[in-house]
């Protein structure tokens, strides 16, 4: 594996693509109003662009469709292309926005619904034609419309990908492109890209082997990078790594869009994302990978094969364990109590997958800090936690136990003690153990039975939580209705998809929380980004965790509230990623960004750390456009 700050030598058919779709900027940025000034990269400033008429309305970074002003339709031969009346943006999201509430009235359903799928389709082909307007529109309406362009809707879109393909967004390379990778990666337009969203298409969401129709989740994701952490929609790039598929349905299918083939595995397969990984980071040395739905047996042996050598982490493992993380230490505050009490909790996990696993590392660091954060310190965290996979409780007695599961396989005379035995069932786990905490990551649906949730209620906390976490909707352990139904109304309730609320009656309200990754990834992203971090380090994850588990009030805390609204994700992003930054440079990782070097980045305040966060943030407002002939 070659470091991405290696020297390489390019050949003349790559450096002339290098000189390709240039976009050039002009125009001074705005300054922040502190004595302390840093130029801020994503004001308003007037764009040059190479191409006028039709080719400028077909494209959807520059088209504004009937916003053009008068003299920017002189400027680009737009006169008599459009419509005389020149509408404000306002006015053109008005009218978007009437066509997609005629369709809401027209088709009415439940949460898994034809009609999300059919307003996914509506909203992609604003995608397609005004970028501009399209982001205006999600992050006004992010609540509503997240669900939509991510989970669960995205779940749907991926398994009818092939059928739902009009045009490509992003980039495929495969295992027939072995060799090529590092010219292919110059046919990207942008010579610039800060955010790649990577997929192999192996495990998307808990939907399993979808292909190349994987390429839906980094779309998805990166678009709410864009909305949420403000990354520049010029400046990110979705990326399939399409080594084939083990969905015999797909591979059985005509219009199926991948290689027709079982997949790669071994060392054919990770030469494959070896190769991506150089191509990517040779062109874009700076840029940022996430990877996302790769399937268990890689995603941890490709984040440790990596982390330490690019800038790179694994959604599944680091953000849903942050995610995870401020929602356990969010159920400490809810019963009352402080954050440092953390290391009391019990705490039963379902699930021992990539998800599974990357929630316990994190959790017991996070106690083994609390405690001392030394050896005797972590042993003691580890027995804070009882794991139950499909073959039951893990114990030091299991065969051919996972390696990544090992640490947190209980000891036999342990659970004799508390009368379990390897394999117990989750049922018997909860009847003996009795946690604070239920934890479900394990793709099951419907794993919390009435009989799992009834042995809860025998659990010594004062206010025992529930996370039903796995996604999609249908993946789910439970729903809210059940638990509050079964267990209580004094219980804190958290899922991986959107449930809404639940009326426990005489006023009450059964809250339910959704732990979305969404909560974290765009500070992560946009905290290193902007810090120059050579790494993602696990001081900077955890630093988004504890922030996100401190962003709550306590009034909302005492009411079961543990994550915040999302209608405030940008706000939410700008606090994380100044923890993400903070932590970087207490490090000693931060490098800096473009005129904000390292040495100026480290006199920065905490508040004008976030000032320097909230001025790097994109806003989708249209730019002046000035045509230059090549």
């Amino acid at each position: 594996m070659s470091n991405f700050n290696s020297p390489i030598r390019l050949s003349s058919s790559v450096v002339k693509h290098l000189k390709r779709y240039r976009v050039r900027g002009t125009g001074t940025n705005p300054l922040l109003p502190h004595s302390r000034s840093f130029t801020t990269t994503e004001g308003h400033r007037p764009i040059i662009v190479h191409k006028r008429s039709l080719d400028i309305l077909h494209d959807p970074w520059f088209n504004k469709g009937t916003s053009f002003s008068f003299t920017e339709r002189d400027r680009l031969d737009l006169r008599g292309l459009l419509p005389p009346n020149v509408m404000s943006t306002e006015h053109q999201i008005e009218r978007f926005m009437v066509d997609l509430k005629r369709l809401e009235e027209q088709v009415r359903d439940g949460p898994f619904d034809p009609n999300a799928l059919a307003k996914w389709r509506i909203l992609n082909r604003l995608h397609d034609r005004n970028e501009t307007m399209y982001y205006k529109v999600l992050i006004a309406n992010i609540e509503e419309y997240a669900p939509i362009v991510y989970t669960p809707t995205v779940g749907l879109v991926c398994q009818n990908y092939s059928g739902l393909f009009r045009r490509p967004r992003g980039m495929y390379f495969s295992a027939e492109d072995r060799g090529e990778m590092m010219s292919m990666v110059y046919n990207w337009p942008a010579d610039q890209v800060d955010m790649i969203v990577v997929t192999d298409g192996s495990r998307i969401l808990g939907l399993g082997d979808l292909g190349v129709q994987g390429i839906g989740i980094a779309i998805g994701k990166l678009d709410l990078y864009v909305a949420a952490a403000g990354i520049n929609p010029q400046r990110v790039l979705p990326v399939m790594i399409d080594v084939g598929t083990n969905n015999e349905k797909l591979l059985k299918d005509p219009l199926y869009l991948g290689l027709d083939r079982h997949r790669l595995d071994g060392d054919e397969y990770v030469a494959v994302v070896d190769e991506f990984m150089e191509a990517v980071f040779t062109r874009w040395p700076n840029v940022i990978v996430q990877f996302e739905d790769f399937q268990s047996k890689w995603a941890f042996k490709l984040l440790q094969r990596y982390r330490s050598t690019y800038r790179m982490f694994n959604d599944d493992v680091q953000g849903t364990a942050g995610v995870a993380l401020a929602g356990l230490l969010g159920a400490v505050r809810a019963q009352g109590r402080s954050m440092i009490d953390f290391p009391k909790q019990k705490i039963v996990v379902a699930g021992a997958g990539s998800a599974g696993i990357g929630v316990l590392n994190a959790a017991r660091k996070t106690m083994a800090r609390m405690l001392g954060n030394n050896e005797d310190a972590f042993h003691s965290a580890g027995r804070q936690f009882w794991v139950v996979d499909a073959k039951g409780l893990i114990t030091e007695e299991r065969e051919d136990i996972d390696p990544d599961a090992r640490p947190f396989a209980r000891k036999v005379k342990e659970i004799n003690r508390q009368g379990l035995r390897e394999g117990a069932s989750l049922v018997e786990v909860v009847n003996q153990v009795k946690p604070d905490v239920l934890l479900g990551l394990s793709a099951v649906g419907g794993l919390f039975s009435k009989e799992v949730l009834e042995a809860l209620r025998s659990s010594t906390s004062t206010r025992p939580a529930i996370f039903a976490m796995s996604n999609p909707t249908t993946n789910a352990e439970c729903t809210p209705e059940e638990a509050f139904s079964i267990v209580g109304d004094n219980i804190v309730f958290a899922s991986g998809s959107p449930f809404k609320d639940v009326n426990l009656g005489n006023g009450h309200i059964g809250h339910c929380n959704q732990g979305n990754n969404m909560y974290l990834f765009p500070g992560i992203g946009l905290g290193t980004l902007l810090s120059g971090s050579r790494i993602v380090s696990d001081g900077m994850l955890q630093a988004a965790a504890e922030c996100l588990a401190a962003y709550m009030s306590d009034e909302d805390v005492l009411k079961g509230i543990i994550y915040p609204s999302i209608s405030s994700i940008r706000d939410i992003t700008k606090e994380v990623a100044a923890a993400v930054i903070k932590e970087a440079i207490e490090e000693d990782l931060a490098e800096g960004y473009r005129e904000l070097d390292a040495r100026e980045l480290r006199k920065l305040s905490q508040e004008e750390i976030k000032e320097f966060v909230l001025n790097n943030m994109w806003s989708p407002e249209y730019p002046t456009l000035v045509y230059r002939d090549e």
